[in-house]
């Protein structure tokens, strides 16, 4: 019989020690949505009484990770500057307990969410791609850049994901968090059990 291949996984050792030192403090991932947990695109398809309806490709890697983050303990959360049902709709699909859309400034949103889940700055990862990321990337304790973000919010990261926006950056982090925290082992083989 034949053996199957494994892969090996990434482990903690190959993110910078600094990156895992912030990592080992999450209790909350906060990220952005278009160009984080999508590829950027807005897909707005028109239809025939005038109207359009939004649409959004999610990664399943990112949907799984979220599902994984949620099962060690690490409480989730969007802060979006557009409003989308598809967005709701997905948060409610992997388990994302804040969401916060249709905030072109976002730092409100922050702040709230802080106080809700009774965390400090350092206990906060946030994942961004864009200008409007920046401030938020600036206060918490784990700035994360998906690898297609622009140049400045890749210079304000503390970690730049190797995956892109909409392409399993979220989930990178999500194992980036996780095993800095020694709980990657633990959930994934909740996961296949």
């Amino acid at each position: 019989m034949p053996r199957s291949r494994r892969i090996k996984p990434r482990n903690e050792a190959q993110f910078p020690k600094t990156v895992a030192a912030r990592a080992r403090k999450i209790r909350v991932l906060l990220m952005d949505v278009d160009g984080v947990l999508t590829d950027g695109h807005v897909n707005l398809l028109p239809l025939a009484d005038g109207t359009t309806v939004e649409m959004k490709s999610f990664h399943s890697q990112d949907g799984a990770g979220l599902k994984l983050a949620r099962d060690a303990g690490l409480r989730t959360g969007v802060i979006s500057g557009r409003d989308s049902p598809a967005v709701t709709r997905r948060a409610q699909e992997v388990g994302i307990e804040f969401v916060y859309q249709g905030r072109a400034e976002k730092m409100q949103a922050y702040e709230q969410i802080l106080r809700a889940a009774g965390v400090r700055d350092d206990e906060v990862a946030y994942v961004g791609d864009d200008l409007p990321d920046l401030p938020l990337m600036e206060r918490a304790g784990l700035a994360v850049a998906v690898a297609n973000a622009v140049p400045e919010v890749r210079s304000a990261a503390h970690y730049v994901t190797r995956r892109n926006g909409g392409d399993a950056g979220v989930r990178e982090a999500i194992e980036c968090i996780l095993k800095a925290q020694d709980k990657w082992r633990w959930v994934a083989g909740k996961a296949r059990a």
